[in-house]
Parts: structure tokens; sequence; C-alpha cells
């Protein structure tokens, strides 16, 4: 399929800059089967049956991005994928005046040398010193917004509270899984007397969620692998609650990868450690997951393919022209979406 099936019309506006606060007073568009309907956050619980079970990413956001220098030029890096204890995959901007053995000066006692260049021109950085990278970056890093964030206003200490979480514990993120910011302790609490469970999973999210589509046809994009884990007991638990009737409703496309990573072609889900690289675009077969919690995402996006491979190309414009009319906030610190397929309704 061609790239440019997946562009739509979205005003800069639509764009969030700030989370709605509480966070779960979000609006929610529920998208079942081709039926589009208006609620908010706390509707949730009424939207769901007992015996679903939501899936969460409980992967805490790190500090990722650095500003620096190579003698007198700067470097900024934007940290996607852990390597190795002090190593770590990095998108460079002035990428051209950074060179394989070079060492770039962060700041605050932090620097980190060249190792090695990808394919993508990605450079594998090599931190300094003894001290764990995760102290390097709380003194030395920023919390990386998205781009189309960070383009209209700086980072700045909110923005260590809005982009993290209420379950965010296993640091290695790089980016939020941010359908998950919508919920509180209170809509966990009504989702519980609802007889909804809850399941977490670890996908470490990683900057290439941002980077666009460049590729004429999806056959053509490659995805950034992302480190995920699933554990044997929560790969059953989950397998119980699916063969009792439940359905899996994976809380952000970070949580449906990884689960749609872990399942077998008959859609037991198994114990699963390591990279993926899923790419889920039209055509593609749901093996686990039954439905989706998540914000609204840009035209043209890997995401946007995602929730069309869900629900239907047609079906998710016609529900994002319906959001753009009436006012929902796209992207990281937007609005929410509830898509049932008709085969999981």
């Amino acid at each position: 399929m061609r790239v440019d099936l997946f562009d739509f019309e979205l005003p800069t506006d639509r764009i969030a800059l700030r989370p709605a606060r509480p966070r779960d007073s979000a609006r929610l568009l529920k998208v079942e089967g081709a039926e589009i309907s208006d609620h908010g956050v706390m509707d949730l619980p009424a939207l769901l049956r007992p015996g679903d079970v939501l899936l969460f990413n409980d992967t805490k956001v790190i500090p990722a991005q650095l500003e620096g220098r190579r003698g007198e030029a700067r470097v900024g890096a934007t940290l996607h994928k852990r390597e190795g204890p002090r190593s770590w995959w990095s998108f460079v901007r002035n990428a051209r005046r950074l060179h394989v053995g070079d060492r770039v000066e962060f700041g605050s006692g932090v620097s980190a040398s060249a190792t090695e260049r990808g394919e993508d021109g990605a450079f594998l950085l090599q931190f300094h010193g003894d001290e764990p990278v995760e102290l390097l970056l709380a003194r030395a890093g920023r919390m990386p917004l998205p781009p189309y964030i960070a383009s209209k206003r700086p980072a700045d200490e909110a923005d260590r509270e809005d982009y993290q979480t209420m379950f965010a514990r296993e640091e290695g993120a790089v980016a939020a899984p941010t359908a998950a910011l919508h919920f509180t302790p209170r809509l966990l609490a009504a989702l519980e007397e609802r007889g909804v469970g809850s399941e977490m999973l670890t996908l470490h999210v990683g900057a290439g969620t941002f980077l666009p589509v460049k590729a004429d046809t999806i056959a053509e994009h490659r995805m950034h692998a992302e480190w995920g884990r699933i554990d044997a007991a929560t790969a059953e638990r989950l397998n119980r609650a699916k063969a009792a009737g439940g359905r899996l409703i994976a809380v952000g496309t970070t949580s449906l990868r990884l689960a749609e990573s872990a399942a077998d072609e008959d859609g037991q889900i198994r114990a699963f450690e390591g990279d993926t690289a899923i790419f889920i675009a039209p055509g593609y077969r749901f093996k686990a997951v039954d439905g989706l919690v998540t914000n609204f995402h840009l035209p043209r996006s890997t995401l946007f393919m995602l929730v069309s491979a869900l629900m239907g190309l047609d079906v998710m414009k016609a529900a994002y022209a319906h959001a753009v009319a009436e006012g929902y906030r796209f992207y990281s610190y937007g609005d929410a979406s509830l898509l049932l397929p008709r085969w999981a309704s």
C-alpha cells in the first residue's frame, strides 16, 4: 500500500501542547465497528465488559535528550535504544560534525564517545565513567518531548511528571506510552469495580516511534527495534482471561505491539523477552489483542497505519475527520480513543 493513503488534514492547533488536568478529564472517542460516539475517559468502565483485561506498559521515560559539544561544534543526541550497560544508540542532530572516535561533552561531568555509526545514520554512544548512565542522564538530560511539541516550546519541570504514566517503574523508554497518561487511581478503582482486570507488560519505547515514514510504500519502511518483556505468569493469566471470554484491550500501541509479538499463530501469548520490530499495517492478522485504547496519531505515521489495520482505513479516516471537526486534541498530550473492531465486539 502507498503511504500517501494514510494522509489526512490535521490543523496544527489540534496538537496538544499540555495534557488535560486532571488526567482523566480528557475526552474519549469510541469507535466500535463503524459506529462513532463521543465520551469522556471516565466513561471507560461503562464502555468495557466485566472480564475484559487492560494491558498496560510499565516502562519509565528517562531524560534521554542531551545537548553537548564536540570541540566547537554543537551536537544534540536523543537516545533511542540501549545496547549495553553504558552504550546507547542515538539519533544525532548536526551529525555531519560527528565521527566515530569523537568525544562529546554534555556538561555536568557527562561525556560519551561515538564508537559506531549505523546504516540509518544513528551513532552508538559509549558513556564515560563509573556512574550508572541513569544518574548521568538525570544530571544532564531533558525529557524527550515529541518533535511536534518540542518545536513549539521547550521541555520544562512540569513535563517530568506530565510525560510519565502512573504505572512507570521500569526505566528505559525515551517516549511515553501516552494512552496510559489518562489513567488515575480513581479511574482504576472504577474499572476494578466494573470487573475489568489489568496486567503489566514492559516495552521500552524508542524515539523511532516519532520518525516520519519517508518511503513511498509500507513495504519499504523499516521499524526500529525496541526491547520488551512479558513474563510467563502474566502470559498465562492473559490466556486464561481470553479463554474465559474476556477481551484483551491494549492501552497504547506499545502494549499492543508487544502482545502481538509474543503471540503464536493460535493466539496464545507466550513468555517473551527481547527485541521486536513488528510493523502492523493493513493486512495484518491480529492474534492476541481484541481492542485498543490509544491517543490520536499523526498523518502518514506508523501508528495511524496500526489503528487502520485494526479498524479499517476508511473507518479510521471517518473517525479522525469527526475528531478534527469536534475539536479533539491530538497526539501525546491529547485525547483518547477506544477502538473495538467488529470481530471483537
